[in-house]
């Protein structure tokens, strides 16, 4: 799984590192326990990206990979296509957005697209009322 970092790990203000968006690294942190591989995946390089790693580590974060694609590999994208390897990207630039980090977490957990997530969401819970009390609470 690849997550960027500014927009969506924190707020806009690179270079500088803006605040935590809310849930994001609770999440990261919920998801590596659940057995996930994380890549940071972003365009910082260099010092800039090394404070990003920083302020995750701090965090309790620690990827997997950091812009590459394994951490064995010898140089990152020298030569080859910066595409990562993952089979889900975690971005602000999703089309639509980014949801906010307990939907991301239900979806990944749960194996659910976004319009399924919403749909879930939204239909109708079965009462647990019996007899002439669930005849009133569906009126």
């Amino acid at each position: 799984m690849a997550i960027d970092f500014d927009g969506t790990l924190v707020e806009h203000r690179y270079p500088k590192i803006g605040e935590e968006v809310p849930f994001a690294t609770d999440t990261l942190k919920m998801l590596i326990k659940d057995g996930h591989r994380l890549i940071l995946w972003t365009v910082r390089e260099g010092e800039l990206l090394q404070d990003a790693v920083e302020w995750c580590r701090v965090r309790g974060v620690e990827f997997y990979a950091v812009n590459r694609d394994y951490p064995e590999e010898e140089a990152a994208h020298q030569g080859f296509s910066r595409k990562v390897k993952a089979d889900l990207f975690i971005d602000d630039r999703n089309l639509g957005g980014l949801p906010d980090w307990g939907d991301i977490y239900r979806m990944v957990r749960d194996k659910l697209t976004y319009e399924a997530l919403l749909e879930k969401e939204h239909s109708p819970q079965p009462s647990s009322k019996r007899g002439l009390w669930r005849f009133f609470n569906n009126k």
